[in-house]
């Protein structure tokens, strides 16, 4: 997965994608498959925005059912359930609780027939579990570390969980395999028009400051939230900030939907690397794009809400790490004058500006793929090219290739995985450390096992913490396309949200790396520094 932007100077493109997340990935994918040529850019690196900077989850929104978006919710069960069969390393079953206190906005009756319309909703799945009731010493029992006063029992329903920056970063893999040419840190600078169409653009490689001019017969922006910033856009649109917190682990084995007493909003925790990932905030959003802080005051409504329901109340010393990130929401949704955030529509649209540039507006991580579909079906279209999704049931690039073949593809990964592990383990690696080897790399856990057979030492943890392991740290390196640190230690590997990294921690990691990215002290000194400026402090 190399880097090169050589190899958009000159060219002419069917499709040029601007924005390297989640749907500018999924729809480079799918264009390269059905045959077009595609070039991929994005101005920093792959997924370094709003799709690192979700809830992890690939879920249908049990929430969304009181906005009665029943469309959006089955669209997103469907794409869950086939996300876990072509993914099953990136995507996993992850349940929720969910409890109900005599305070509750929502009590046991109407939540008791949410969640078997949820469930009808994912009728005939496969990988779909039904809804269980639990009195409150049940669901106590389950969940020790909530307050139990007054708590009148809870229900748990199944979702799934992911890790948003590998997903981004597999699916540009796949696209490279499939003949894009995806390069991170390529901005776009203009448009080449003729006729008042699009036909083109100029485009910088920000790390050799060098500009290509490229012809690209159709043009897709799936940039996020800065489509707000472009005034050729359709329609204006909404942004919202959303934080989340890393706190300390509570030995979850299952995520809780909460809502907070304040205002009735829903937010999670859910385990994360043996951690707890604690969001999410929705708010309107009107600073920079460049640096979406984490607001002081988002940090005390997260907090607060939380503590209603612990046991033991969490402080912002209990702080481990936090990120925030920015949404679009579609023009619809955004003219509607009055409605809050948290009730404007994830749905997607595909807008068309009057050059011919198609923008990606609003959305979801577990709906993307399908969205993009729809958006390279519109762009054969103008090309008069007849050509069907691609993505749909296949195999993720990571994905083990033999179980595939099984007659039953889940039960096919269990036995591969248990093999891989059991490797693993055999080898130095902890068991944990294992589990996250091969939901972050999938088919390419053997060779980063191969690694520490040959150099036993790379089975250490890199902190003694995080499941992570030197192993890990150097396969990424050496082939994730990473221009910077802190592209590995925050997208590649989370380390600069899970862990305190002191300078000593960042020079010893950057010392390990540097041979294989070919980095003197200088430039080590230099990553160092840009890390610190980019780690979100503790608040």
């Amino acid at each position: 997965m190399n880097r090169n932007s050589e190899q958009l100077s000159g060219q002419t493109f069917d499709l040029l994608v601007c924005g390297g997340g989640i749907y500018g990935a999924w729809t480079a994918y799918d264009a390269a498959l059905r045959g077009l040529k595609v070039a991929l850019i994005d101005q920093n690196d792959w997924g370094s925005a709003t799709s690192s900077a979700s809830s992890k989850l690939v879920h249908g929104g049990l929430r969304y059912l009181e906005q009665f978006e029943f469309g959006l919710v089955r669209k997103t069960l469907t794409e869950r359930e086939m996300l876990m069969k072509i993914a099953p390393h990136r995507v996993w079953p992850l349940r929720f609780g969910v409890p109900v206190y005599a305070h509750s906005r929502i009590g046991l009756l109407r939540l008791k027939l949410g969640l078997m319309t949820y469930d009808f909703l994912a009728a005939g799945q496969k990988t779909a579990k039904r809804h269980r009731y639990f009195n409150s010493q049940g669901f106590s029992e389950r969940f020790p570390f909530l307050n139990d006063q007054t708590l009148k029992g809870g229900f748990t329903y199944a979702d799934a969980q992911t890790d948003d920056a590998r997903l981004v970063l597999e699916l540009v893999q796949g696209a490279i395999d499939a003949g894009a040419a995806c390069v991170n840190y390529c901005k776009l600078t203009g448009l080449l028009e003729n006729s008042q169409r699009a036909t083109g653009a100029n485009i910088r490689d920000e790390l050799a400051d060098k500009t290509h001019q490229i012809q690209a017969r159709q043009i897709v922006n799936t940039s996020g939230p800065w489509i707000a910033a472009d005034t050729r856009r359709p329609d204006d649109c909404l942004l919202t900030r959303g934080i989340h917190l890393i706190m300390p682990n509570l030995d979850l084995k299952e995520a809780l939907l909460l809502t907070a007493r304040s205002d009735g909003r829903v937010f999670f925790m859910i385990p994360w690397y043996g951690l707890t990932l604690l969001g999410t905030t929705d708010t309107p959003y009107h600073g920079s794009l460049d640096c979406i802080e984490v607001d002081a005051t988002e940090i005390d409504y997260l907090l607060n809400a939380v503590n209603d329901y612990l046991c033991e109340s969490w402080s912002r010393s209990d702080i481990i790490g936090c990120f925030a990130g920015v949404r679009v929401l579609k023009q619809e949704a955004a003219a509607s004058s009055g409605a809050s955030p948290s009730s404007v529509s994830r749905d997607w649209v595909l807008k068309t500006a009057s050059n011919g540039v198609h923008y990606s507006i609003g959305g979801k991580l577990t709906s993307a793929r399908q969205d993009a579909a729809r958006i390279v079906d519109r762009v054969c279209e103008e090309l008069n090219i007849d050509a069907n999704c691609a993505t749909l049931n296949r195999m993720l690039p990571w994905s083990p290739q033999d179980t595939e073949k099984s007659a039953a593809p889940m039960n096919g990964f269990a036995l591969w995985s248990e093999a891989v592990h059991a490797r693993a383990v055999q080898l130095g690696v902890d068991a944990n450390s294992a589990l996250w080897l091969i939901r972050r790399h999938g088919c390419k856990a053997p060779d980063i096992l191969q690694s520490i057979e040959d150099q036993p030492a790379l089975a250490a943890r890199i902190v003694p913490a995080l499941p992570l392991t030197e192993a890990d740290l150097m396969h990424c390196a050496a082939g994730e396309m990473v221009m910077h640190l802190d592209d590995l230690l925050r997208r590649r590997l989370p380390l600069l949200i899970l862990a305190k990294l002191t300078e000593a921690d960042l020079r010893r990691i950057g010392d390990k790396v540097s041979a294989v990215l070919n980095w003197n002290e200088s430039r080590i000194q230099e990553e160092i520094a840009r890390c610190q400026v980019r780690q979100q402090a503790k608040p």
